[in-house]
């Protein structure tokens, strides 16, 4: 039998999405269904030092715009205690709803008054790293669930030095969003709206340029791909890797690269 909480949570949920059709066809599926209404309510989905990670669908225990975009309202708090003026950068992956959920956290920042800096499409969490560092921001999101089955997504966020969110840090941000409830406390503004004015920003070429000769100037022997005669199998395992890797060989000179057709192009489903 579920519990009172469980059950108003399951109600409140029911009526506050009922304009989104997929999150509210998801409860919808499932009612009568205790055991699942209760994984999905029975708590929250707990912030760390990785930030969020869960199944994706409706519900406080699953990863959907609303659980991404209060965790970002309290990274927004955060932030806005601690810096007069502040910006974040965000990068996606191939995840089921990544860059639906870029948009969201890119939103909620935005109407918080921080300036975002977006990728303009996919990218590995390295490139999230080295473009906080670059942009010099106080933080940064990656989307992605990493190793983690397709049913996942994730939600990372990094300090000002592009490594991953201190327990100091994360244990803060998590205080700021416990004050606020699912819905009606988080402000957000229209993404269009805030690309138009200014508050969210692509991320430029010359970004991703500069992250790509940072990674040329790893190597050690200049010369010796171009004439070593290799032939490489790569998969990208439906990810993100693709583009940057294939042009990352191709710069050092080596073109005889065999990409497995059937992880090649990105899929959350993989």
């Amino acid at each position: 039998m579920l519990t009172k909480n469980v059950q108003d949570l399951f109600t409140l949920w029911k009526k506050e999405v009922c304009e989104d059709k997929d999150l509210y066809n998801d409860l919808i599926e499932n009612e009568g269904n205790e055991e699942e209404i209760n994984d999905r309510f029975y708590r929250e989905l707990s912030f760390g030092t990785a930030g969020l990670r869960g199944i994706i669908g409706a519900g406080t225990n699953r990863m959907n715009i609303y659980t991404v975009s209060r965790a970002t309202q309290g990274l927004a708090d955060y932030l806005n205690a601690h810096y007069k003026t502040s910006s974040v950068a965000i990068s996606y992956d191939s995840r089921i709803n990544s860059d639906v959920f870029s948009k969201a956290a890119a939103s909620v920042l935005a109407a918080n008054g921080i300036m975002v800096h977006i990728m303009p499409e996919l990218m590995p969490t390295p490139m999230l790293s080295f473009a906080v560092r670059y942009l010099k921001c106080q933080a940064g999101i990656m989307v992605t669930a990493s190793h983690n089955p397709s049913k996942y997504n994730g939600y990372k966020c990094y300090g000002s030095d592009g490594g991953q969110m201190t327990e100091k840090a994360a244990d803060e941000v998590t205080s700021f969003i416990q004050k606020h409830a699912m819905f009606h406390d988080v402000k957000t503004m229209d993404y269009e709206m805030a690309v138009s004015n200014g508050q969210i920003q692509t991320i430029s070429q010359d970004l991703l340029d500069a992250f790509m000769q940072n990674v040329l100037k790893q190597q050690i022997h200049t010369d010796v791909a171009k004439k070593a005669g290799l032939k490489v199998v790569y998969t990208p395992l439906n990810g993100t890797g693709n583009k940057p890797v294939k042009k990352i060989l191709s710069t050092i000179g080596m073109e005889n690269v065999l990409v497995v057709p059937e992880q090649e192009n990105p899929d959350g489903h993989f």
